[in-house]
Parts: C-alpha cells; structure tokens; sequence
C-alpha cells in the first residue's frame, strides 16, 4: 500500500488495474478485499467489467493508515 495519498478525480471511473496501481498492490489483493467488502466497486453495464470510483479508493486508501 502506498504511503502517499493518490491524485485522482474523485468522480473517475478505474479499471481494476488502473485502481491496483493506484494503491500499490496486487490485482488479485484488490479483488480479495472486494470480495471482503473492504471496497466497493461499480459493473459497466455493456461490458460486465468492474470498476472503481475514486472517491471509493480515497476512503479505503484513508480506511488503510
């Protein structure tokens, strides 16, 4: 996990990889604390795929100091 607050827009929509490298951890660690309930994440309606918002990662990043 990194130590620095990371700089994004709080109403931005990541990919599970944008959102992991965001964070400093692995793809797989993000998708563990998913399945936790640690973080939310948000399905795209056309492609199925996951996604993060950035005011999600920002209040697990704080949740995690």
């Amino acid at each position: 996990m990194v130590s620095i607050e990371p700089s994004i827009a709080l109403t931005g929509r990541y990919s599970i990889e944008e959102a992991s490298k965001m964070l400093g951890i692995h793809r797989n660690t993000l998708l563990r604390y998913t399945v936790q309930g640690k973080i939310r994440c948000g399905i795209r309606r056309g492609t199925s795929r996951k996604f993060y918002l950035g005011s999600e990662i920002l209040r697990f990043w704080k949740a995690q100091l």
